[in-house]
């Protein structure tokens, strides 16, 4: 009897390791094969230099560029909502058409930046600066700001924001 209960033990531990080893067999395999893979980080380009870099059409949602030098970049219809653009420079950068919603743009540079057409709904710009920016159709809806820039942008804005329809002066609750 005894001899028999040894038997089954040792199946019961050898099915066991067999069930393992085809589980991760296949786990091994599908991490191979591309079908699993390991949950996607956001990217961190925290002080780099990225003069000129093309981001255009990019899905960079989250990323960091806290501070980053994208002068003269072109980030022209890219994701960019929640990016962290913290005290970064985007001088003469190229964001037409980009989402920046829900970003932080505190102490960033956005001077004789293109922003035609993009998306900065519910953005943290406190002291962001835009001298000789474009922001021809951008939608500026609860950005937080200085009032002093919010009267500055007012100067200069104009249109209507393609994708969310709301004219920018409005946005900004220009007089």
């Amino acid at each position: 009897m005894q001899t028999i209960q040894n038997h089954q033990s040792k199946i019961i531990i050898y099915g066991q390791r067999l069930i393992s080893g085809i589980i991760l067999g296949l786990l091994i395999f599908g991490v191979f094969l591309g079908v699993i893979s390991a949950p996607a980080t956001a990217l961190d380009y925290e002080r780099e230099s990225l003069i000129g870099v093309d981001f255009s059409g990019k899905d960079l949602r989250d990323a960091e560029f806290t501070k980053a030098n994208l002068r003269q970049g072109n980030l022209s219809h890219a994701d960019l909502r929640g990016v962290s653009f913290f005290a970064a420079n985007l001088e003469e950068a190229n964001l037409e058409g980009a989402n920046l919603s829900g970003a932080t743009l505190d102490l960033a540079r956005f001077n004789r930046a293109n922003l035609t057409n993009a998306i900065l709904e519910g953005a943290f710009a406190a002291n962001a600066r835009f001298a000789g920016a474009i922001i021809t159709g951008a939608d500026f809806t609860d950005v937080l700001m200085r009032s002093d820039i919010e009267a500055q942008l007012c100067k200069i804005a104009e249109g209507t924001n393609p994708t969310t329809g709301r004219d920018t002066r409005e946005t900004l609750f220009c007089p």
